[in-house]
């Protein structure tokens, strides 16, 4: 068997790509879905784990690849259940991910991060404020899954039900990652997620959701809105000066009509910036272009930033304008607040 100058994780590789090195050096192709089995399904830290591969293969993945495994660095609890996990990579860096539970629905969620930081700079989050250093591995991505669905066995007595693309990180700027790590969830031999159960957030990339289409994923979509006309929105997400709402809603109606999948809009309340009568109305407008649900989100503070939460009665008369004219809305509370771990509070601080 060859061997490599520089190890590579192996967890980059998809299947077929394994495959094929497997074939390479002579191994049966059996031999390479055993391999897949253990990092996919059982969680392998190591390959001397892999104790139905001979001697000999095992010496020559030890040395030919590795597994960046991540690590648990800090755990926080908030007074409502929600947990945050500060994981630190391979390489140093840092991130987030959050269970968020809701016993009563027994819907257990976990919001995973797809990069470390973030390039998008919007206003009112505070991972905007990190620089984007670099994408999230497939491996990466679904160790948060397994490392929080191991804390919400051992918490909660059950393990996750959702997985959301909403942590650090914009994940159609990790799309082909991403994607991967969705595939591996997904995978019925391995932990075998329903891709129903699965959403991915975007702050809106146009050609980027229209590739979601051509792709034919079969998972969930949620737009980042916050704003419902242009000036607004270019106001406080720079995204939308090339990604303006005409040119949003027409990848997500290209979306819609070529996969039936659900989409949805997050948009966060701000005091006196897109929390109005107007400002309910304008959302309308966008709502009737194809089924779509809306989830206003209170806002949660951010160090640095002058946006406020917007009162309860303003609140409840902008949802109120939204379900009288038929419009699907939930009001979603802030869950973690005390520790960070609320929506836009991600940002790896001590």
């Amino acid at each position: 068997m060859s061997i490599q100058t520089e190890k590579i994780d192996i967890r980059k590789l998809n299947a077929a790509e394994l495959i094929a090195a497997f074939e390479e050096v002579g191994e049966k192709k059996y031999r390479a879905n055993q391999v897949i089995e253990w990092l996919w399904k059982k969680g392998a830290k190591s390959f001397d784990e892999m104790t139905n591969l001979s001697l000999d293969l095992r010496n020559w993945l030890d040395n030919n690849f590795i597994i960046n495994k991540i690590r648990t660095e800090t755990v926080q609890r908030s007074e409502d259940g929600t947990i945050k996990v500060r994981f630190q990579l391979h390489d140093g860096h840092f991130i987030e991910s959050v269970l968020i539970p809701v016993a009563r629905d027994e819907r257990f969620t976990v919001c995973v991060s797809s990069q470390v930081g973030c390039s998008l700079t919007c206003s009112f989050c505070a991972t905007g404020k990190m620089k984007r250093i670099r994408n999230l591995d497939p491996g990466e991505i679904v160790d948060q899954f397994v490392f929080i669905n191991e804390e919400c066995e051992k918490t909660y007595g059950r393990g996750l039900s959702n997985v959301v693309y909403m942590g650090m990180g914009e994940p159609l700027l990790a799309y082909k990652n991403v994607l991967q790590s969705i595939d591996w969830l997904t995978w019925n031999k391995g932990i075998n997620l329903s891709p129903r159960r699965i959403t991915v957030s975007t702050a809106g990339i146009a050609k980027m959701i229209k590739k979601l289409a051509d792709d034919e994923v079969r998972f969930n979509l949620a737009l980042s809105l916050h704003a419902a006309n242009d000036a607004k929105r270019d106001e406080i997400m720079p995204i939308n000066e090339q990604n303006n709402l005409e040119t949003l809603m027409e990848s997500l109606e290209y979306f819609c009509a070529n996969t039936k999948n659900k989409v949805s809009y997050e948009y966060i309340a701000l005091e006196n910036f897109n929390d109005t009568v107007q400002d309910a109305k304008d959302l309308i407008k966008l709502c009737r272009r194809f089924p779509v649900k809306v989830n206003v989100i209170e806002y949660n503070p951010v160090e640095g930033v002058d946006f406020n939460r917007t009162s309860d009665d303003k609140m409840k008369l902008f949802t109120q304008t939204l379900l009288a004219a038929g419009v699907r809305v939930t009001i979603r509370k802030s869950r973690g607040k005390d520790i960070d771990a609320a929506c836009g509070q991600l940002a790896n601080k001590n």
